[in-house]
């Protein structure tokens, strides 16, 4: 069935634009509201005025620009922090300066606030702290003297947005982590389901022709020694590392955006689980199984059967073709468990390590990576003599399986 793609976008610095957009309606609402308060204490109102219609226009049709980093453009930032110092540097000329002496607000009030927070959000703690030097100094000449709470509150926009600056910037960083290492962990699990496809066919056939060539002799002898060399070099090819991964495309809002690509669809009605293994069975294969059906979801009942299917081909190639092979299947509550045991010589200790290291990945991708990939585990038991035992534990829920370790 067709697997379907899902966007995630991720950007830490959207709801701070959000949060800006709406401070900047309020703040200037309150300085509004300021003003009409105190409307008979101003000497020339008029100016007053003239200066509120020119921030409330502005303000609401700027709206859109302070949607996004991309939208926020420095010349856009420039004429923002120019009106909210022409309010504050106009502040004296409407207002009495009694009421400036005593600590009246400024015409912009603390919308002036929203103008310095803008650069924070937009070009980080440098950004931040050149609007609010600017801001600091056109309050000390609105007061003519740098009286207490002026300096208080230079210090305190400074401080906040130089800080609100330095977070960004760390979000930043954190966000392009965090999209380069899904990136490599959606890269790693398509090589790894790749790596699972090409053993369970072209390797397994490259090795038959091997071994099959080898026993003819002649020129099946010459066919047989290129296919090991095909072998050798498709396994070097699997088990290889990472090649670099291009960088994430980025969204209209500056966020990152990762493409997910899931499994597949899990519209249709759950498989039985036993309708899969029972092909399995043979001569030399046993299957027992409950006689009731064992229900999973397409895609996993499919892995675990593939997964049975890697472990069936261990068998037949390191037990022997006369070596027998009993598959168990059980149904619990809350997960289902395949066991695969045979009677060979056993597994010595420290083979599948070695084998995972020489790049003979059947153990490590086709049984192990398979069921991790669905929140199991797979167990290796096995005494030099006395056969292997494989347990394929696979939780219905979706999530891992805990108490067993995986090895």
């Amino acid at each position: 069935m067709p697997k379907r793609a899902k966007v995630v976008r991720m950007s830490v610095e959207l709801p701070l634009w959000r949060a800006l957009a709406a401070y900047r309606v309020l703040t200037m609402l309150y300085a509004v509201g300021l003003f009409a308060t105190a409307y008979g204490s101003f000497p020339r109102p008029g100016i007053a005025v003239a200066y509120y219609g020119v921030l409330g226009v502005w303000t609401l049709a700027t709206l859109p620009r302070v949607a996004s980093a991309a939208s926020c453009t420095r010349r856009f930032l420039a004429a923002d922090l120019t009106i909210a110092l022409t309010g504050i540097l106009l502040t004296p000329v409407a207002d009495s300066h009694q009421r400036i002496v005593e600590g009246g607000p400024t015409l912009p009030s603390i919308w002036t606030a929203g103008s310095v927070l803008a650069f924070a959000i937009k070009g980080g703690w440098r950004w931040a702290a050149l609007a609010s030097t600017a801001v600091a100094v056109a309050n000390l000449i609105e007061r003519g003297a740098p009286a207490r709470d002026t300096v208080h509150n230079v210090i305190l926009v400074w401080v906040a947005s130089i800080a609100i600056g330095y977070v960004v910037e760390v979000a930043r960083a954190s966000e392009r982590t965090l999209a380069r290492a899904l990136e490599i962990e959606a890269a790693t699990r398509e090589r790894e389901r790749l790596a699972r496809d090409i053993h369970d066919g072209v390797l397994q056939v490259l090795a038959m022709v091997k071994r099959r060539g080898s026993a003819l002799g002649g020129e099946a002898a010459e066919l047989g020694r290129l296919a090991g060399e095909q072998e050798v070099a498709l396994r070097s090819l699997v088990s290889g590392g990472l090649v670099p991964v291009s960088r994430l495309p980025r969204d209209a809002a500056g966020g990152a955006v990762v493409r997910v690509v899931e499994g597949e669809s899990r519209d249709g009605a759950p498989l039985d689980l036993r309708s899969l293994l029972a092909p399995h069975a043979g001569a030399r294969v046993s299957l027992a199984e409950p006689g009731a059906p064992v229900p999973l979801p397409p895609a996993a009942a499919r892995e675990v059967a593939a997964a049975v299917g890697a472990a069936l081909d261990n068998v037949r190639q390191h037990a022997g073709s006369g070596a027998h092979a009993w598959i168990l299947v059980e149904d619990e509550p809350d997960a289902v468990i395949v066991t695969v045991r045979d009677d060979g010589p056993g597994i010595p200790e420290g083979r599948l390590a070695q084998a995972e290291s020489e790049g003979r990945l059947g153990a490590a991708l086709s049984i192990r990576g398979r069921l991790r990939d669905l929140g199991g585990t797979a167990e290796w038991v096995s005494v030099p003599g006395q056969g292997t035992e494989v347990e394929l534990t696979v939780p219905r829920d979706g999530t891992r399986t805990r108490g067993k370790a995986e090895r």
